[in-house]
């Protein structure tokens, strides 16, 4: 069914929402997201949203989900479909295979220009905009497909000009679409006044404002800088004291899109909000909970105790009842939508902490989606200015010392500053890097901080934290050899290396995840947020080299930053390195530094 069709038949004094998913990087994420899916489903949504990879990197596991969320678990899907980087023929293939998977929706994007591309152009001429790609749905397939698009209450990131913004998504709505998701925001005046200047220009269509509780401070300071969102000041202050308290950052970011949500419904006739789960369970349900759109666990439970005790012999007899012409009567399948585990008897808040790409690679949530895909996350005119155009080796050493030391902000892997914690390591990861081992991800070891500490502590008050030391850099195959030599043998030491070309290395013989970072609170079980895997490596490998390709991208064809940086993208390897005895701060450095393993 069309969403404009549900919206226009829905009872207009109700609200109603939807939810939005990513395609996770791991199969055993997918099939996770199954299973939420499954127990999300009893929220009843109007419609769910699956996003699109940038380039079409993810075409058959999006058009997968929406199709499985549509079949199995009665969502009506939503496809996003970017045409930035993306051939005519990807277009077409998943447009064909949405409709023969009876998905009639599709959010029409432009998406975003490669990042580490100082000049972009489209890979097709006919698709250099999302109108291009209204108009040619429209074309093609009449008015078979619901098509959205996307609006900017605060502006489009990378314009200037708000007016010409509003004219632009006009020209959308003229082409064909038939209602409008708004990016994230936090200002709920911002939109309001927006969506008064939608009117006013002549856009009709349903507007539906865009809502993301917040997950952790971190991932919430990323997302907003990604996107360029102004976050007005007293949320900034809320959230600064409570910033290394993740449960309390998730409990401040229910309260605020509780918030958010009732100011636009009860003052300004809002009707319609999307969610963002980023792939998350428990805060969207909370969030519609509180907001009453939807029943307390309590609720459920009694209702669900009344209905087994009154309408097991009801179904049994309607499952075999025959129609007065003999044939079987038509039903729908039966959706066991009040399961609150999944096959494994894990609750819904399981992976509630995820911790970016080191977080458990089997949740749905592993990994971190932005509007980019694989690129950086800078323009290239900032890029040039940190990192310059090594030539040597030595000089690109400068550039990964220079992000150590805080001269430069920003490196390809990582768009923001260090740590505070990483001051406790800050020399021995100067080093290094002057030994050659460039380096992209590290953390010290921690025996038994407070929860509460403003530099290590993070989840719960009241609790203790611990880390294991480990590093992470590229190296060259001739040292990565001598460091192998260096480390066999050693109990308190294990690592994973990668090549561009898949090659693998490891010293672990019963494949396990192993947990770097854990944390005791009064009350609970022992909460892991960030564990290191083979899967999980081995997914991040891909993005990682990836991003040298995008690095190389910043520079003309053949020259010699380029030819330095394609060097070492095609020929050194990437390893990640644990020492697991972590009431010993020095162990991990006194292999790099006591002998001659670190000779060039």
């Amino acid at each position: 069914m069309k969403i404009i069709d549900k919206i226009n038949s829905h009872e207009p004094s109700k609200a109603f929402y939807s939810f939005e998913y990513f395609p996770p990087k791991t199969d055993e994420g997918l099939t996770n997201l199954y299973d939420r899916l499954k127990r999300m489903s009893f929220l009843n949504p109007l419609f769910a949203s699956f996003t699109w990879g940038a380039g079409g990197s993810t075409i058959d596991r999006t058009t997968d989900m929406c199709a499985t969320a549509q079949t199995l678990y009665g969502f009506e899907s939503c496809m996003h479909l970017t045409c930035t980087n993306v051939v005519r023929t990807t277009i077409e293939k998943a447009l064909e295979e949405a409709k023969s998977a009876g998905i009639q929706n599709i959010l029409a994007l432009r998406g975003d220009p490669p990042r580490g591309q100082e000049y972009w152009t489209s890979c097709d001429d006919d698709f250099t905009h999302a109108i291009d790609l209204v108009r040619f749905i429209r074309k093609e397939y009449g008015d078979y497909f619901c098509i959205g698009v996307a609006g900017y209450p605060e502006g489009y990131p990378d314009s200037d000009d708000k007016n010409q913004d509003l004219k632009y998504l006009k020209e959308k709505v003229d082409a064909g679409a038939e209602f409008v998701i708004t990016q994230l925001f936090y200002n709920v005046d911002t939109f309001v006044e927006w969506e008064k200047e939608c009117r006013k220009i002549g856009i009709k269509v349903p507007i539906i404002p865009g809502i993301m509780p917040i997950q952790g401070y971190h991932s919430f300071r990323r997302i907003t800088n990604l996107c360029k969102m102004n976050i007005p000041s007293e949320i900034l202050d809320a959230l600064e004291p409570i910033k290394h308290d993740d449960q309390a950052v998730k409990d401040y970011g229910v309260s605020l899109a509780v918030s958010i949500i009732s100011k636009l419904f009860n003052e300004h006739n809002v009707r319609g909000f999307h969610l963002c789960t980023m792939n998350l369970e428990k805060s969207v349900r909370l969030v519609l909970e509180k907001l009453k759109f939807v029943p307390t666990e309590e609720e459920r439970n009694l209702r669900r105790r009344s209905r087994r005790r009154s309408s097991v012999g009801f179904v049994s007899n309607d499952i075999i009842r025959q129609e007065p012409d003999g044939s079987l009567p038509t039903v729908k399948p039966v959706i066991w939508k009040e399961q609150s585990e999944d096959y494994l008897g894990r609750s819904e808040d399981w992976d509630n902490f995820p911790n970016g790409r080191w977080g458990d690679a089997r949740s749905p949530a592993f990994g971190e989606l932005d509007g980019y895909g694989v690129s950086l996350r800078i323009p290239p005119e900032q890029a040039l200015e940190y990192w310059q155009r090594p030539t040597t080796l030595d000089e690109l050493k400068q550039v990964f010392k220079s992000y150590i030391l805080g001269d430069i902000p920003a490196l390809p892997w990582y768009e923001e500053p260090l740590f505070a914690e990483t001051e406790a390591i800050r020399s021995k990861l100067v080093r290094l890097n002057e030994l050659g081992y460039l380096t992209v991800s590290s953390q010290p070891a921690v025996n038994g901080a407070k929860s509460e500490d403003p530099i290590y502590g993070w989840g719960p008050k009241g609790g203790y934290v611990y880390q294991k030391a480990f590093v992470e850099f590229f190296v060259s195959l001739e040292n990565l050899e001598k460091l192998i030599k260096k480390i066999t043998g050693n109990p308190w030491i294990t690592y994973y290396a990668l090549n561009r070309n898949g090659d693998f290395k490891t010293n672990i013989k019963e494949e396990a995840p192993s947990a770097v970072t854990w944390g005791v609170f009064p009350g609970k079980e022992i909460v892991q947020p960030t564990i290191i895997e083979q899967v999980s490596f081995k997914a991040w490998k891909d993005e990682a080299y990836a991003l040298w390709t995008e690095w190389e991208h910043l520079y003309p064809k053949n020259s010699p930053t380029q030819k330095l940086l394609n060097d070492i993208g095609n020929n050194w390897w990437l390893i990640n390195l644990v020492h697991h005895n972590y009431v010993d701060p020095e162990g991990i450095w006194d292999i790099f530094f006591n002998d001659d393993v670190n000779n060039e």
